[in-house]
């Protein structure tokens, strides 16, 4: 049996196309929780900074890298986005091409669960579903194939991991 992405896609975003006030509460929680993930990693730095001087520097580099490594390997892999690929009209407006594989949204995400995974497990295990719930609006948006997501919230629990081996 052949797997039709457009098939598929069509399928899931039916029920947004449907109804309204679900496409703007998808495009909203979209967006919540990239600005709740980058508002917590500032925190996270402040607190370092006032409380654990000595770790604050990991919650710098260590994500920083994987960020840069993660950019570079998109990057040079460019794959193209389900809507370039497809005709689908995405849910979440993008414009943007290629660099859809892996989700540097997901891996930003899931790198900044780990730092919060890293002071506290029960805000670190909120994080992380935060970071699943990004990964799922970013599909149902129609702005990356599911294994983009999966290999970009992968690589940000692999680079979270180095939070607490180094």
């Amino acid at each position: 049996m052949k797997y039709d992405y457009q098939q598929f896609y069509r399928h899931i975003a039916a029920p947004f196309r449907q109804h309204p006030v679900a496409l703007s509460l998808l495009r909203g929680i979209n967006l919540v929780i990239v600005w709740i993930m980058y508002l917590v990693y500032i925190l996270l730095l402040l607190w370092a900074a006032k409380k654990q001087l000595d770790t604050l520097w990991k919650l710098i580099i260590i994500p920083g890298i994987g960020f840069l490594i993660l950019s570079l390997i998109r990057q040079r892999i460019n794959a193209p986005r389900p809507y370039e690929k497809y005709a689908i009209s995405p849910l979440i407006p993008r414009a943007k091409t290629g660099d859809s594989m892996p989700s540097r949204h997901v891996f930003s995400a899931t790198v900044i669960a780990m730092c919060g995974l890293y002071f506290n497990i029960s805000w670190g295990i909120i994080l992380l579903f935060l970071s699943i719930g990004s990964a799922i609006t970013r599909v149902l948006g129609g702005v990356h194939f599911p294994c983009d997501v999966v290999i970009g919230f992968i690589c940000g629990l692999v680079c979270g991991f180095f939070l607490f081996v180094v």
